[in-house]
């Protein structure tokens, strides 16, 4: 059974959020070793860089990330796949690796230090979509990936 964590910048606030994201827990447990953990955000003004916040939570993200993972970075400009494509992706990197990590960045986004050390960066979309639910959008891809992967009804 594939290992995944997932590495998270802030905390789930709405209660629709932690909701969704404990349906879809459930849901996999019978597919994958999933784990979330969530990390403190750096607090930042408007006056401050945001290269100084993002190294800042570069340097937490990093301190999670375990050796022989395969790393996946989301990021806006990152590689798009269909829902079949990713399937695939996943299956491809089960072969090779016993577990995953996605990192999801905070309200300013990924830096590049994380983007170069991931094996795969990965877009969820073209269009913005708000850190906190991005969560829920990747258990979600990650659940019909494991449909389309076992064959079961779920994705049309």
């Amino acid at each position: 059974m594939l290992k995944v964590t997932i590495l998270a910048l802030g905390k789930l606030k709405e209660s629709y959020w932690r909701e969704a994201l404990q349906e879809y827990t459930k849901r996999l447990q019978l597919h994958l070793s999933l784990s979330i953990t969530e990390l403190k955000e750096e607090s930042f003004f408007e006056h401050d860089k945001p290269e100084i916040i993002k190294a800042k939570e570069a340097e937490k993200l990093t301190q999670h990330i375990t050796g022989g993972s395969f790393i996946i970075a989301l990021d806006e400009k990152g590689k798009e796949f269909t829902s079949h494509e990713f399937a695939a992706k996943l299956e491809s990197i089960k072969m090779h690796h016993s577990s995953v990590v996605f990192i999801i960045g905070g309200a300013l986004g990924l830096d590049s230090s994380i983007r170069k050390r991931a094996d795969l960066v990965l877009s969820l979309s073209k269009m913005t979509i708000p850190h906190q639910a991005v969560r829920v959008y990747l258990l979600e891809q990650l659940y019909r990936a494991s449909m389309i992967a076992s064959g079961k009804p779920y994705h049309y």
